[in-house]
């Protein structure tokens, strides 16, 4: 069975959708929408409750429609062929009998063939007096056509009143479809226009005048009114418009001028309406209590104080300006004003505290006390610092424990910077710091000290105390941690144990055997006597300490030694003191940062965690970070990137602000230092460590009139831009421990640069303690050489007085200078104008023998008096 939608019928009917599917569900059928689908029952039933109201209405709709498409054919069939008349006479009389032979009965057609008949013999008829005839039949109707339309109009409101209901749907059908014999034949055939029957829901939307509606309803099919000329100077009409596209040309056809006057009456009274509708009164805020504190920030001004104390910024202004405070919502206010404020309010004031996240000493030592708080520690092994004089045989104590030859490395068997090892005693682990002994390296040792829980004191048994030892004892004191003594060889002949610890105990160093609480031990480093003995002391300590750590938080650490590597970039040997560091964790390094790439415990195994107490070799960081910096790991790489290029940021201005200002205080010796002379180094070295302790020991250099100028220094070999920048400074480069790429080298040799490697760093400092010397203005001292006696005189014309004199002691050289010393008053001081010995000159004569002088520009000389010969010699700086 064949169904059909909603839109269709009503498609087919002329009727809105909403309509027709009103009408549906009152009929009881199951629709919904106009999409909804019924079958040809339910379509005719439909078809029939709208039928079934105006079904004369429908006749009279058919009837007009084929009386005006007649009316329509044949006027405009008679003005366009009005000259051609006479050519189709014939063909028009056959069609016009053809057409009312079909309407009318055989009577009728008899009739109009004679007609057409004595028409055509009569004569071709005019074209005026056809249309005349067709005009008067118009006016002759258009009355009837004026009532027929107000008739249709009257029954259409009182169906929409009084809706009737549907009896016979198979008289509306025949009707409908015209298929009745008998209404053909009562038809009355009325020539005027159509009357179309408007949908109810374009009536309910939109109700014009009684005159708009009759023409809206009525096709006038007399000659079309002339269009409004709306073009806009441009060619183009308000309706240049697609055909059957909804848009403003089917509104600009459907409505005439009156409707958009409406339309504009309408919309003017709506704004009417509104204007005279009573706003709406604003909603009252409702008075929300005042905080107990005021937590305020430097700055702020009214508008953000309202917010925390929920009032009004005008409140506030207002509150201010009865304080004597003028000042408006956007202005910053001071801390006391906003104390000031809240006193007023009855509110206590409390200034916000921001954290410095850059600030990663404050964030390890938060760190660090968290962890030592927390109760996930375990036991850690210690960290134990050797510290001692030179060539005491530290380096080799940590040689026998580790079974390696470490000093053999070492330039002069000296330690150069700090290594990090772990030895294995019982299955606990102890980790070893060495701390260089030479004096230069004190900072290097004081960084040992502050990350080490236990020290470990190597005193030479056949040496005894040194400075540098003392100076051991003052880094272990001031980190506060146990000091263990060692005294080492043992194995030598000279030993004298008991020496050392009288010396010992004057620094408040009592072994326990005394009384004491300082554990003491005989070693012998070389032959490995009692080093088990020193270990078992060691983890005894350590036991006594109870050193805990925890596992599991974020990993904090201290910076051993930095170097810069060719192969791997900066490379930091750090120290982990709490949580866990696992490779790819992003860590902040002083002021660096990075991501770890890789570890490598002490053994140069790669490891990809590292625990408390575990020394590693990590790689990763952007630059080479400073001996002793903290080490801080986040959680994310972005915030460390952060952290580390502001830390960088406030390093670098840090520096540019270190610049001393020229005051009244330092004005003297600001003028001295100007006038110094300046020897400028560039500075290369292996590690960090030994950088800075290489320029700290040249800076300490006391030269009078010269001091060191470090131009530049860093860590790795010397580069092209070292021996560049060596060059426009007229310095001298130093290598500690490093040496020279090929190309420096030879831009070296080109340029002129001179380059010194050292291995040895008191080395380094002898040569530019003799280099600042050298640049000194040669200083001279008065040195008397000879003494002479005059024992005759020569006055000679054009020569002066001749002294004949006898060189009691020393020499007397031509060249000398002299003094006239006459009752142990100097009456002349001046130079030898000429020396002789008999008739010959000479250049010097002993002591013992005569000689005869004259004096330069002096010729007051006197029997008896005495000569005193002197010259200036050349000191060496000091």
């Amino acid at each position: 069975m064949a169904k059909k939608r909603i839109y269709e019928v009503a498609k087919e009917i002329g009727v809105d959708n909403k309509v027709v599917v009103q009408k549906a569900k009152d009929l009881g059928f199951d629709v919904k929408n106009h999409m909804s689908s019924i079958d040809d029952s339910q379509v005719t039933k439909l078809k029939g409750s709208f039928q079934n109201s105006a079904p004369a209405k429908k006749k009279a709709e058919k009837t007009t429609s084929k009386k005006n498409n007649k009316i329509k054919i044949s006027v405009s069939s008679i003005r366009k062929n009005e000259k051609g008349q006479e050519e189709n006479s014939n063909s028009k009389k056959s069609r016009r009998r053809n057409s009312k032979r079909r309407q009318n009965d055989h009577g009728h057609r008899n009739r109009n063939e004679n007609n057409g008949r004595n028409r055509s013999g009569s004569g071709k008829p005019k074209a005026a007096a056809l249309l005349e005839q067709l005009k008067h039949k118009q006016r002759a109707e258009e009355g009837q056509l004026n009532r027929e339309a107000k008739k249709a109009k009257k029954e259409y409101h009182e169906q929409l009143k009084h809706p009737q209901p549907v009896k016979n749907n198979k008289k509306s059908d025949k009707d409908n479809h015209g298929t009745s014999k008998k209404s053909t034949s009562i038809e009355k055939k009325v020539i005027g226009p159509k009357i179309l029957k408007p949908s109810p829901a374009r009536l309910k939307k939109t109700q014009p005048s009684a005159n708009e509606r009759v023409a809206a309803k009525i096709n006038i099919p007399e000659a079309p009114k002339e269009k409004k000329n709306n073009n806009r100077g441009n060619g183009h009409g308000r309706n240049m418009g697609k055909p059957g596209r909804k848009g403003r040309n089917q509104v600009f056809n459907n409505h005439n001028e009156h409707s958009y006057r409406s339309e504009r009456n309408r919309r003017k009274n709506k704004r009417r309406q509104q204007e005279q509708r009573p706003k709406k009164q604003p909603t009252k805020r409702k008075e929300r209590p005042l905080p107990d504190t005021l937590v305020y920030e430097e700055g702020m001004n009214a508008q953000d104080i309202g917010k925390l104390i929920h009032r009004e910024p005008a409140e506030i202004v207002k509150k201010l300006f009865m304080l004597g405070v003028m000042t408006n919502q956007n202005q910053s206010l001071d801390k006391d004003t906003i104390e000031l404020l809240a006193a007023e309010y009855g509110i206590d004031a409390k200034q916000k505290v921001h954290e410095d996240i850059s600030d990663i000493d404050t964030l390890y030592n938060k760190r660090m006390k968290a962890s030592k708080e927390s109760k996930n520690q375990v036991k850690r092994p210690p960290v134990v610092t050797i510290m001692g004089h030179v060539d005491h045989g530290k380096t080799t104590l940590l040689d026998r424990l580790r079974h390696t030859h470490v000093s053999a490395h070492e330039a002069g068997g000296i330690t150069q910077k700090i290594g990090a090892y772990q030895v294995r005693l019982d299955d606990r682990l102890i980790t070893f710091l060495d701390t260089p002994g030479h004096a230069a390296f004190s900072n290097m040792r004081a960084r040992g000290a502050e990350i080490t829980d236990i020290v470990v004191l190597v005193v030479a048994a056949d040496d005894g105390v040194m400075p540098q030892t003392v100076e051991a004892i003052d880094h272990a004191r001031s980190a506060n941690v146990p000091i263990i003594v060692a005294i080492n060889k043992m194995d030598k002949p000279g030993a004298n144990p008991q020496h050392v610890t009288e010396e010992l105990m004057k620094y408040n160093l009592i072994p326990e055997d005394y009384g004491g609480d300082t554990i003491f031990v005989n070693i012998s480093a070389k032959t490995g006597q009692n080093v088990e003995d020193l270990l078992q002391m060691i983890l005894l300590q350590a036991d006594v300490m109870e050193l805990k750590a925890n596992l599991t938080s974020m990993a904090i650490g201290t910076v051993i030694e930095a170097r810069l590597s060719r192969g791997r970039g900066p490379v930091a040997d750090v120290l982990i003191q709490q949580g866990t560091l696992n490779v790819g964790d992003p860590i902040v390094v002083g002021d660096t940062f990075g991501r770890v790439r890789t570890m490598t415990n002490d053994r140069g195994r790669q490891v990809k965690r590292a625990t408390p107490s575990e020394p590693v070799e990590i790689t990763g960081l952007n630059d080479v970070p400073e001996s002793a910096d903290k080490l801080v790991e986040f959680k994310d790489e972005k915030t460390a990137r952060s952290v580390g290029e502001s830390r960088a940021q406030q390093a670098l201005q840090k520096s540019r602000e270190n610049v001393q200002h020229v005051t009244l205080d330092n004005l003297f010796d600001t003028m001295k230092k100007e006038n110094m002379k300046e020897v400028d180094i560039v500075l290369k070295a292996d590690v960090q460590g030994s950088v800075e302790a290489l320029q700290q020991s040249l800076e300490k250099i006391e030269v009078e009139g010269v001091r060191v100028n470090i131009i530049h220094s860093g860590v790795g070999a010397i580069n092209e831009s070292d021996v560049t920048l060596a060059g426009a400074s007229n310095a001298f480069i130093i290598g500690f421990n490093v040496r020279p790429t090929a190309t420096a080298k030879s831009q070296a040799d080109t340029d002129g640069v001179d380059m010194r490697l050292y291995s040895v760093i008191y080395k380094a400092i002898d040569d530019v303690t003799a280099a600042m010397k050298g640049m000194l203005e040669p200083t001279y001292e008065e040195k008397v050489i000879g003494n002479l006696t005059v024992r005759e005189t020569w006055k000679v014309s054009k020569v002066g007085t001749i002294a004949g004199s006898f060189v009691d002691k020393g020499i007397v050289k031509n060249d000398s200078k002299i003094r006239v010393i006459r009752d142990g008053i100097v009456k002349y001081d001046g130079e030898i104008a000429s020396l002789k010995r008999f008739k010959d000159d000479i250049k010097e004569v002993k002591a013992g023998n005569d000689c005869g002088l004259t004096i330069k520009d002096y010729n007051d000389i006197k029997v008896g008096d005495e000569f005193e010969i002197y010259e200036m010699q050349q000191v060496e700086p000091k």
